[in-house]
């Protein structure tokens, strides 16, 4: 009895001394996790009110009949995106919500047909067309409601089901994805269209049935690549700078302090010299692998770069819903990965999927999460980087030649106006 009874009084005794030692120290400890946690919420809620004052159009491209180009002519389309990129001071961020305009790049597979879109705030929608024409004349821009407003708000439901996921890099946003200039073919030198196998799933899907892909991106400043890419291209050289914290320099400081003290009374004291080791050339530092890593890296770094979201969503009907699906398409998806570069990978934190306890209302929660985002072309959760060849990789106008029939095409040139049409 005496040995619970003494087993109790120490469990108390921890316990006040724990109380006694948190009451001294709450005030340094709680601050900052309440002021991250507040910047967080504060931020997504301002910045939702902020974007509710913005008005969007949904652009449909309706592709030409015979358009055999490569994607790298879609790159012109993503730089002239960069002329929406602007900076914002503290004050306009942390009251007003205020960032760069937002642009969301939109594949969609519905029961079997394809269809490719761009959401885009309404002041750009100039900008939008005069680039997509520039380099498909013949290319049809319509403005359409949004497809989203086809399916109920509120999935799971009786009748309808969902699956879904954000993308995440494996590595650091420095590393590059496969582009399209890897999808060549080494005896004919013909481009394999990236887009083919993506848009072949989509076109198998039974009525009721929908794949939404979005890639969401808004661009990013120039120091980007200056202060954050910079810093892997040099780790990747060997000349990555060690800096020393504060606490770590004095305490280093102490250590060679306390070290000589009992020299000092008998000659002179000599602290520790630093010496530069010599290096060699980096060209024999680096293995070949290493060296066409770094080289990417670095043609990464010297084009323009988005911030971008990454979200997929397979919607549809009970009856025929098919989640086999995701396979075909995550699987398509990893045509872009390459494992010396970097790698697209399924968000788990976003993911469609629950175990353990309150299984069924926690995947509930996910799969009404990830639509109402998307319907609202969030950018919570995972993001990545890209650059104008990686956006014009993922989005482009199709080589018509190799894609399936069901994308939506134009059956007809469009004709120009008559020359002599008068003029008031």
């Amino acid at each position: 009895m005496s040995t619970t009874l003494q087993i109790f009084n120490d469990i108390f005794v921890s316990f006040k001394m724990f109380g006694s030692v948190f009451a001294d120290t709450w005030y340094w400890i709680f601050p900052m996790p309440f002021y991250f946690l507040f910047k967080t919420i504060w931020m997504n809620y301002i910045i939702d009110g902020y974007f509710g004052t913005i008005n969007t159009v949904m652009l449909e491209i309706i592709v030409p009949k015979n358009v055999e180009k490569s994607p790298k002519v879609m790159e012109a389309l993503y730089i002239g995106m960069q002329g929406a990129e602007k900076t914002y001071n503290v004050l306009e961020q942390f009251t007003d919500g205020a960032v760069p305009a937002r642009f969301s790049m939109e594949i969609v597979g519905s029961g079997g047909d394809v269809h490719f879109y761009i959401r885009t705030p309404k002041n750009f929608r100039d900008l939008v067309e005069a680039h997509l024409y520039a380099q498909y004349p013949d290319a049809v821009v319509v403005e359409v409601p949004d497809y989203v407003d086809s399916v109920p708000k509120l999935i799971p439901n009786e009748k309808w089901d969902l699956w879904g996921t954000d993308f995440e890099f494996l590595k650091n946003d420095a590393y590059p994805i496969r582009t399209y200039r890897y999808f060549e073919e080494d005896i004919t030198g013909k481009m394999i269209d990236p887009l083919s196998g993506l848009i072949e799933v989509m076109s198998k899907l039974p009525p009721g049935q929908n794949i939404w892909l979005q890639i969401g991106a808004y661009p990013l400043s120039p120091s980007w690549s200056d202060k954050e890419g910079k810093k892997l291209a040099e780790k990747l050289k060997g000349k990555e700078k060690k800096e020393e914290g504060l606490f770590e320099g004095m305490i280093n400081d102490f250590k060679e302090v306390f070290s000589n003290l009992g020299k000092a009374p008998f000659g002179p004291v000599e602290f520790e010299k630093k010496e530069k080791k010599e290096e060699q050339p980096l060209e024999f530092r680096l293995s070949p692998g290493e060296k066409e890593v770094l080289k990417v890296v670095e043609e990464n770094l010297g084009k323009m770069q988005f911030k971008v979201k990454i979200r997929f969503i397979l919607v549809g009907r009970k009856e025929n819903f098919d989640k086999s699906m995701v396979s075909a398409f995550v699987g398509g998806l990893k045509q872009f990965n390459d494992n010396n570069f970097n790698s697209l990978k399924p968000d788990n934190t976003s993911k469609t999927y629950s175990f353990l306890m309150l299984k069924s209302p926690r995947l509930k929660y996910r799969q009404r999460k990830i639509l109402r985002r998307y319907r609202d072309r969030s950018f919570d959760g995972a993001q990545v980087v890209l650059n104008t060849e990686e956006l014009a990789t993922l989005f482009h106008i199709p080589d018509m030649s190799v894609v399936a029939p069901s994308v939506s095409r134009v059956e007809a040139k469009r004709g120009g106006a008559p020359f002599n049409l008068p003029v008031e």
